[in-house]
């Protein structure tokens, strides 16, 4: 289906008025970069307020927590169309009000940045790498209107611009209105650019690699071919692409010794940061961001949240759909690397044990479903504090939560039904939501199970696994694809806390897991070990003497200087491994080519 010709033209008609009609025009540039330091001008125009309030975000979208962009801001000047310096009150951390403005305006501030991910901005000779609410103040009155951006590049440094954002000359861009313009980041440097096209129902799209490394034009191509493989396959899942604005998207990719490692996703382009250059292992590392991060294009861009719209830039979204937004793209991660051809059958069946272990062996599930789950995201997602948590006990990552719930659904889906599995539910939930932009509720997508199903199907799932904590029969569902679940380390002891020999002391250097040995036995994180059966600990005490599961030990530790004993029965180790079997059956076989193999 081809969009509209009069729905299209309409749209350019309204971008080229608009972009005739802003009152407001950004301009950046990097004078100071050594020191990490962007100036930053706005003019404002068509003023009417006695007080003009501008603001820095305290939220980034893709980011679920919140983050103080204005601790990075200063010497804030405005000053009058006459060129007079205006007054300008603080009332909050977060906010600058300008007394009494004339009709236009001119603010000028700095801004230092020196951090590399998908929220944070850094400046210095190599790039200026910018996410926008953590480097533009904006207007919280002309949220809704359109605006430019002048971006001035060093020359000198050789940077070109890379965004999503859409270019109406040199150097200057143009953003619908703020919320747009929030979620369209921004690449300054000397990168190398990789393009193609793909159709999709008839219309033509460009997908542009950006990528800002120190490595060669080989191993940039050879990274460009599985980025292809991956955009291909994740497409044959919707059966089409989004409707990407201007029919462009972008991956702005910086693979440097001086960044974060990272991925965030937008509306139209994705950011990927990471330590690792492309020769030192991230050809095979980073490119499962790459995945996640597309794979957001359709869920959580346009299959997206009701919890999450508007996006709120003054305090943290909440939402109990993270499990599906970032769970299920999760679980696709691999899978896509897989029907890639990127990793084999043998290394994704053997990966999925990492994070099948992680959420069956956390007590997690004793506090918080699914859904409770996502609502932790605003004290997790990057999210900083000083005092100690109870989440080693508590907290399952919703992405890892959801990815195994996406795989039990799926290989359920396909046990169930045998034509049918995750991708046509996705399929599906992308066609009611996603493509008109819908905003859905979790009532919405358990309405769309039982769409793609029948009720009794849709309302199970539901009821078990996502508004209660039921974990699945996952040695049932493997078998169904000839996957072995099996615990192979079964006389390996398990004690439930990290040990850390340091400064000639053995110490609990975490909180021991509910119900393991360390705790039962009332041990925490900080006691220092001093004997164990009445022989003086040592650093590799464990390696010399090879106790088995259900070992009595005597334990004499110090606690703030106090000496205490205890007793704790050792356990066996509760995790499992996940092996492709030897199966000759032609029908599991099938199943499994279906689940793993290219589309």
């Amino acid at each position: 289906m081809k969009i509209s010709p009069f729905l299209f033209l309409f749209f350019l008609s309204f971008i080229s008025f608009s972009q005739n009609q802003t009152r407001t025009k950004y301009q950046i540039s990097f004078e100071n970069a050594k020191h990490h330091e962007a100036h930053i001008q706005i003019e404002f125009d068509q003023i009417t307020d006695s007080i003009f309030e501008l603001r820095m975000s305290r939220t980034s979208p893709g980011r679920y927590a919140i983050h103080e962009f204005a601790k990075n801001v200063y010497d804030v000047f405005a000053f009058n169309e006459n060129g007079d310096t205006l007054k300008i009150v603080r009332p909050n951390p977060h906010q600058w009000n300008i007394l009494n403005p004339s009709k236009k305006i001119l603010v000028h501030y700095k801004l230092f940045a020196d951090r590399a991910d998908g929220t944070f901005s850094q400046i210095n000779e190599g790039h200026a790498h910018l996410n926008i609410p953590a480097t533009f103040m904006f207007a919280p009155k002309r949220m809704s209107e359109p605006l430019k951006v002048d971006i001035v590049p060093r020359v000198d440094l050789k940077w070109q611009i890379a965004t999503q954002l859409k270019p109406i000359a040199e150097n200057l861009f143009f953003a619908p209105n703020v919320q747009y313009f929030m979620d369209s980041p921004i690449e300054l440097s000397n990168f190398t650019k990789r393009s193609f096209e793909i159709d999709s129902n008839g219309k033509d799209y460009t997908i542009n690699f950006i990528l800002h490394h120190n490595g060669t034009e080989i191993e940039t191509d050879t990274y460009f071919e599985q980025v292809k493989k991956i955009v291909a396959q994740e497409m044959l899942v919707f059966g089409e692409l989004p409707n990407f604005d201007f029919n462009e998207y972008y991956f702005l990719a910086c693979y440097l010794p001086y960044v974060s490692g990272d991925g965030m996703e937008h509306r139209n382009s994705t950011i990927l940061t990471d330590i690792e250059s492309l020769s030192e292992g991230g050809m095979k590392n980073n490119i499962g961001t790459v995945a996640h991060e597309f794979f957001h294009s359709w869920n959580v861009e346009r299959i997206r949240p009701r919890s999450l719209e508007p996006f709120d830039f003054t305090d943290a979204n909440m939402s109990g759909e993270l499990w599906f937004a970032e769970g299920f793209t999760t679980y696709y991660t691999n899978l896509i690397l897989c029907r890639a051809g990127i990793i084999t059958d043998k290394q994704y069946v053997e990966g999925l044990a990492r994070t099948f272990n992680y959420v069956w062996n956390s007590p997690g599930t004793d506090f918080f479903n699914p859904i409770e789950m996502s609502y932790q995201a605003s004290f997790v997602d990057a999210a900083t504090f000083l005092d100690p948590t109870s989440r080693h006990n508590t907290f399952i990552s919703y992405y890892s939560y959801g990815s195994v719930l996406g795989l039990a659904l799926d290989l359920s889906l396909r046990e169930t039904f045998k034509e049918k599995n995750l991708d046509g539910f996705m399929a599906l939930t992308y066609q009611k939501y996603g493509k008109k932009e819908i905003p859905y509720t979790i009532t919405d997508l358990e309405e769309t199970l039982c769409e793609y199903t029948n009720e009794d199907f849709g309302k199970s799932f539901f009821k078990h696994f996502i508004y209660d904590s039921k974990m699945p029969d996952y040695k049932t569902l493997f078998r169904s694809v000839g996957v072995n679940l099996s615990q192979d380390n079964s006389e390996k002891i398990f004690l439930g806390a990290d040990l850390e020999w340091k400064n000639g002391k053995l110490i609990l250097s975490s909180y021991p897991v509910k119900n393991s040995p360390f705790y039962n036995a009332g041990l925490t994180n900080g006691d220092i070990l001093i004997s164990i059966n009445r022989k003086d600990v040592f650093k590799d005490f464990f390696d010399k003497y090879q106790f088995k599961p259900q070992d009595k030990l005597n334990i004499v530790f110090k606690r703030y200087g106090v000496r205490k004993e205890t007793e704790i029965i050792t356990a066996s180790d509760p995790s499992y491994t996940t092996k492709l079997s030897d199966s000759s059956n032609e029908k599991i076989l099938k199943n499994r080519k279906d689940w793993l193999g290219a589309k």
